[in-house]
């Protein structure tokens, strides 16, 4: 056992949990944080090699350090982020424990604080007690696959996005990418771009331009207050993070759509419903798909362009954006596939990640298992969240959302010790 009480303990490792760290030591309370692999080891296990971040640079600093590269509108690689993620914890010498898993966060009825149960690498277990727990491990803890994936033929590799890293991984023939969100869309392009045969199975994710109007539409997005919006869909927080895609590949970025990438020779199908011997079925909703990311893509330039006149702002009107154009006549999707007869070998699911706080013994998650909170503030006494989507509000999805929650969660937590 540890030999006294810590203020906090916070579990997670990645963004969320360096930067509270940064502000407990700013309030003077003391803690530890307890990472179950290496610093930053979420971002480099569950990208692929050429995953580019999409916000630029210079909105990723972390609290009490700007910026300070030579590229402040260009995108971080995964190698560079965690790089500074290693960096900034060791400059401000942030309490971290690495290789350090959490087993179990307790606390009895008559006991004043949390007793918290750490495997570390030697497998040796500690019993560590504290005053407060903050919980900064995100979303992207556990893989999510439908269950009809247990269907597939032998012969067909299975990836799950966050173990895919490179073309070259695959065996030869075509690929079946299952998801349109960011990764799958992104996954799907760097296949077809190096000569792969890629189907895509869509979903009901939205898009936004690279750039419109002469700026990053990040730039629009913090400068309209859009990300100030606390309204979202309780959808958005079932199946984690569902911000509209666009991508941080290429030197600035570039617009991500379906349509696009069907011209660029991806083959589109709606939602994928079953697989039953080697037949994969599709919903009918590709059309769908296609308008709910065009009419998202719609929306936010009106509401760019309303806020420019009413606030008198000059603004250029801007290039044409191929990729950014409405796909007009709607596409046909595909109904089926054979995997034997269109030669598919491999498929990757990019069908999301999700939470496991199994950890928490104490009366924390809903019956989804998902935390109970407000604004980071849990329903149980001593209990703070950090790193989840809509913790406060939209911007909470964004690297300097979450910055900005851990200000607010860290000085709750100092308020409610002090």
């Amino acid at each position: 056992m540890s030999g006294s009480i810590l203020d906090v303990v916070v579990i997670g490792g990645g963004y969320a949990g360096l930067c509270a760290s940064y502000y407990l030591n700013h309030f003077g309370l003391e803690h530890l944080l307890f990472e179950r692999g290496k610093i930053g080891q979420g971002w480099q296990s569950q990208q692929w090699d050429s995953f580019f971040l999409n916000t630029p640079n210079r909105l990723n600093a972390f609290p009490g350090l700007s910026y300070m590269g030579n590229s402040p509108d260009e995108f971080s690689s995964v190698e560079g982020f965690v790089s500074s993620l290693q960096y900034y914890a060791t400059k401000f010498q942030l309490p971290v424990s690495e290789n350090s898993e959490v087993l179990a966060i307790e606390k009895t009825e008559d006991s004043p604080y949390f007793s918290v149960t750490v495997a570390h690498e030697n497998d040796a277990q500690r019993k560590y007690f504290c005053w407060r727990i903050l919980v900064a491990t995100g979303v992207s803890t556990d893989t999510r696959t439908p269950s009809f994936a247990s269907l597939v033929p032998p012969g067909i590799t299975q990836f799950h996005s966050t173990e895919y890293r490179n073309p070259s991984q695959l065996p030869e023939g075509a690929v079946l990418v299952v998801g349109s969100g960011l990764s799958g869309c992104e996954i799907a392009e760097e296949l077809i771009d190096v000569g792969r045969k890629v189907f895509l199975s869509t979903s009901n994710v939205g898009r936004i331009p690279r750039k419109y109007r002469g700026k990053d539409i990040v730039d629009w997005l913090i400068q309209c207050k859009v990300l100030e919006s606390k309204e979202h869909a309780p959808s958005q927080l079932e199946n984690g993070t569902r911000e509209p895609i666009v991508s941080g590949v290429g030197e600035m970025g570039h617009t991500i759509s379906l349509q696009h990438l069907a011209r660029k020779g991806v083959a589109l199908a709606g939602r994928t419903m079953n697989v039953e011997g080697n037949v994969v079925s599709f919903a009918d909703d590709l059309a769908a798909h296609i308008k709910y990311a065009d009419d998202c893509s719609d929306q936010l330039k009106r509401t760019i362009d309303e806020y420019i006149i009413q606030n008198r702002i000059i603004a250029p009107i801007g290039e044409t954006d191929e990729a950014d154009l409405p796909a007009g006549s709607v596409l046909p999707g595909l109904e089926s596939l054979e995997l034997d007869k269109d030669e598919i070998k491999t498929i990757i699911w990019a069908t999301g990640t999700s939470w496991n706080l199994n950890y928490l013994r104490i009366p924390v998650l809903d019956y989804k298992g998902q935390p109970r909170h407000q604004e980071g503030i849990s329903t149980v006494e001593g209990v703070f969240f950090l790193g989840f989507p809509w913790l406060k509000n939209r911007k909470s999805n964004y690297l300097f959302g979450i910055k900005d929650d851990a200000g607010f969660v860290c000085n709750a937590i100092y308020t409610s010790i002090r």
